[in-house]
């Protein structure tokens, strides 16, 4: 493989579970991995720690307060939550 070239990988669910931590290493150097369910992608693994992403304390320091580390969203659904954030 040339260096810089990125490979994309497709997976089914029961082999990405069996090779998960390989997979994240692929991700990590840049490849992209794309999982599948009856032959169709159904979801990508993708680097959490990216450009404009913050560390691993940042997405832990947003989870302690309760709030999604996505600032896209567009609900946080509180309509179906209580205070305790039990199911009302």
């Amino acid at each position: 493989m040339v260096k810089g070239t990125a490979v994309k990988v497709f997976v089914d669910i029961a082999e990405a579970a069996e090779r998960l931590e390989e997979l994240i290493d692929l991700v990590l150097r840049e490849d992209e991995v794309v999982i599948c369910r009856a032959g169709g992608p159904v979801a990508d693994i993708v680097p959490l720690a990216g450009k404009g992403q913050g560390t691993m304390d940042d997405v832990w320091a947003l989870a302690a307060k309760g709030r999604p580390a996505n600032t896209d969203q567009t609900s946080n659904h509180d309509e179906f939550y209580d205070e305790n954030g039990l199911p009302k």
